[in-house]
């Protein structure tokens, strides 16, 4: 069996553990283990930190790519910006001597060494890239009968410029994912724009944010979404957390589940979503589960052995 360090980042263990659990069961039904990368710290964030000081987060950032190095497995993040961090970091470290030395002589202090034997991968991207959609597709056992709504973020797409993932103008693989477990995904208006969270905006104006975010649910409730599915937790929480915000600031009245796509893809492989933890969240999930639970008995792929 293949086996990955799994990076969980800070906002998916400390507010949406569900994001993890999914993540290991899905991943060991494809034949992927997902090992802890214990001693593990904040990636850090790619936009606060790396604009203040570029050699102390190459440094941080580095640290935690070595703990993986040393298990000689590559890191699989369920994170956008902990992908963007982790990733810009390694491909900046491995590309520049000199920068290498600079981060070496300070790793060296507390005992660790950047090797660059490693790299950096997203539960995205992975999936896409080394299982391919059509296996995906074989693993699904109940298929979904649902309205999605994909968000990208905008930490998904810039590390991966150079994958030949066909990012230029209007990517599809988030798309074509979701689609293999039977989902639809709808198209909306502003699709590749940013949830509004990012670079420290919702802590320091989060108003401000809130209007970003409101307007991707004004497009993706006009497409007839069922839920939103994003593949990063910060993303996660400006839509589940925001949508209470939003609802309360702006006399709106959203009540659109969000769920991280190993979530979805959990459901369409037969997993509960009580086992996949999707009921732990600020909107109300109990209509949506209720649905699941109807259409996936109705649409139950049936084995001949």
């Amino acid at each position: 069996m293949t086996e990955l360090s799994l990076f969980l980042g800070c906002v998916a263990p400390n507010r949406y553990p569900g994001i993890e659990v999914a993540a290991k069961k899905v991943f060991s039904t494809l034949g992927v283990g997902l090992a802890d990368l214990d001693g593990a710290s904040c990636c850090p964030a790619p936009g606060v930190f790396r604009s203040l000081d570029k050699l102390t987060w190459l440094t941080l950032a580095s640290r935690n790519i070595t703990l993986s190095e040393k298990k000689s497995d590559d890191i699989l993040t369920i994170c956008n910006g902990c992908f963007s961090t982790l990733k810009d970091a390694n491909d900046m470290l491995k590309e520049d001597p000199a920068l290498k030395k600079d981060v070496n002589s300070k790793l060296a202090e507390i005992g660790h060494e950047f090797r660059g034997t490693q790299d950096v991968r997203h539960v995205v991207e992975y999936l896409y890239q080394e299982i391919g959609v059509d296996k995906v597709r074989e693993a699904v056992t109940k298929p979904l009968n649902l309205r999605v709504a994909v968000h990208y973020g905008c930490h998904l797409i810039h590390p991966l410029k150079d994958s030949k993932l066909g990012l230029a103008g209007k990517p599809t693989f988030f798309d074509e994912l979701v689609e293999a477990t039977g989902a639809i995904s709808v198209d909306y208006e502003d699709k590749m724009s940013c949830c509004g969270a990012g670079g420290g905006a919702r802590t320091a104006i989060l108003d401000a944010t809130l209007k970003i975010a409101n307007k991707k649910l004004e497009h993706m409730t006009e497409a007839g979404a069922d839920c939103i599915v994003d593949a990063c937790p910060f993303c996660h929480l400006q839509f589940d957390v925001g949508q209470a915000e939003i609802n309360h600031k702006f006399a709106k009245n959203y009540n659109l589940p969000v769920l991280h796509y190993t979530q979805l893809l959990g459901l369409a492989m037969g997993f509960s979503p009580e086992e996949l933890g999707i009921a732990m969240n600020i909107v109300d999930t109990s209509r949506f589960i209720e649905k699941v639970k109807m259409d996936t008995s109705e649409n139950e792929v049936c084995t001949i052995v």
